[in-house]
């Protein structure tokens, strides 16, 4: 593992005992800490706000990331334009599919994704951006260069992760830490503008509702503390009712009212199940959103651009859809029935996921594998060559971060949130995810993974 840590990009470091410029105030304030201590105290802090992540306490390391200004502000301009095109993808998706029209995607590769709603062909409601908020997963390869790993654009969940991060880092770090740009008041800022652009034009105090499973769903922690800053009503499925096509909120006080925007944070995204029977979710939604009395953030039927075979045209979409070239690029992503042979010969090399997973689950890092693992991923890709993409094994950039008493590199990537209103904007930072094992580069929390607070610095250093 020490030959890839030493081949990734470093964050903090530019070489050997030299920190990067912007690294330098926090490099120095931690020389004389107790670096166990510090974890501690962040752990502590984060388990007084029960801040919590499934059954535990959600995990933050003590170390943040920092990005200068004007590397955010690149990054910045890319997303953004990204968010543009894969909402303008989604509405054609259901409408013309005038990209398809135009030979730069094949119908199949939409029609064939797990996200694509048949129901909503021809029929999507008028909204500007179907996908009001984006959660984009980027990854810095060995050059440095920014990339996107993938897109989220059904529930996208983790910004209150990150300003549960942040609120712990402040408090535990010493104050003569240069501080970086605020993270919470434009977050919060583009959620509230999301749900007011959501709302029915006729609805003059409108009510949202933040829809969640209950404490069962791992982001639980997130749902409630949007519900509360959006002065919303927290509720589960079991409290909505649909009457004449309006959709009817009854409290656990027994008050009953109508609804007008629901913020979906359900696991069950779906318009149809398995036997192609409408979701519980879609039997309380689909009839008032298209029928104009209530809005979605985000719409059914977004899942067809988080397929991941989609994601390898999302920089098609922007030559397309803007006219314009990618500012920031995708990993590259090949489908395993397309290009079986080339795949099949190196899978010690690739990284294999389901076209359709989520989580983590099912990927094969090629080059950490066993072979009995690579054997078992080749019988499943020979039985099942469509439902698998493939892409390069991209050495994620590393980070210092606290093992015990020591500061180790680990592999981290990036989440950033776009919030589509009037306008979109990407509130500076988000929140970094870090691999807590050696070597390891699935950062999901449910994989032994954790949350890095993320600093974009005001300036860069003159």
């Amino acid at each position: 593992m020490g030959s890839e840590l030493e081949a990734a990009y470093d964050e903090a470091w530019a070489e050997p005992g030299v920190p990067r410029r912007h690294y330098e105030s926090l490099i120095e304030a931690l020389r004389s800490a107790d670096l166990a201590a510090l974890a501690a105290t962040v752990m502590e802090s984060l388990a007084d706000d029960a801040v919590r992540f499934g059954d535990s306490t959600f995990v933050v390391d003590a170390i943040p990331r920092i990005i200068p200004a004007q590397e955010w502000e690149a990054l910045e301009r890319g997303l953004l334009q990204r968010a543009r095109a894969l909402n303008r993808f989604l509405r054609d998706a259901y409408g013309a599919q005038e990209i398809v029209a135009a030979g730069h995607i094949p119908r199949a590769v939409i029609e064939s994704a797990e996200g694509f709603e048949r129901d909503l062909a021809g029929h999507l409601p008028e909204q500007r951006w179907p996908a009001a908020i984006i959660g984009f997963d980027v990854v810095r390869g060995a050059d440095g260069e920014y990339l996107v790993l993938e897109d989220n654009l059904r529930t996208p969940s983790g910004f209150a992760y990150a300003l549960a991060a942040r609120a712990a880092l402040m408090r535990a770090l010493p104050e003569e830490v240069s501080q970086p740009r605020p993270l919470a008041a434009p977050l919060w800022e583009g959620l509230e503008a999301v749900m007011r652009a959501a709302a029915p034009a006729r609805a003059t105090s409108p009510t949202t509702v933040v829809l969640t499973d209950g404490p069962d769903n791992v982001a639980y922690y997130e749902h409630a503390l949007a519900a509360h800053e959006l002065g919303a009503v927290l509720a589960t499925p079991d409290q909505l009712a649909v009457e004449n096509g309006f959709l009817w909120l009854n409290d656990e006080l027994g008050n009953v009212g109508a609804v007008h925007v629901v913020y979906r944070r359900t696991n069950e995204d779906r318009i149809r199940d398995e036997r192609g029977e409408l979701t519980g979710v879609a039997e309380k939604l689909l009839e008032p959103w298209l029928r104009g009395n209530i809005g979605l953030v985000n719409a059914f039927g977004n899942g067809v651009a988080d397929d991941k075979l989609v994601h390898s045209h999302v920089e098609d979409f922007i030559r397309f859809y803007l006219q314009e070239e990618p500012l920031v690029r995708s990993v590259p992503t090949t489908s395993v029935h397309d290009g079986a042979e080339e795949v099949m010969g190196k899978l010690n090399q690739l990284v294999v996921k389901p076209r359709h997973g989520h989580g983590g689950i099912g990927v094969v890092v090629g080059p950490h594998a066993h072979d009995a693992d690579l054997d078992e991923l080749a019988r499943l890709l020979r039985q099942d060559p469509t439902g698998y993409i493939a892409q390069p094994t991209i050495t994620l950039s590393v980070h210092p971060t606290i093992v015990g008493e020591r500061l180790e590199l680990r592999h981290v990537d990036l989440r950033p949130f776009s919030f589509a209103a009037e306008e979109i904007t990407l509130p500076p930072g988000g929140l970094s995810r870090v691999a807590f094992g050696e070597g390891a580069l699935i950062v999901n929390s449910s994989q032994n993974g954790g949350g890095k607070d993320t600093w974009v610095m005001p300036e860069d250093p003159s």
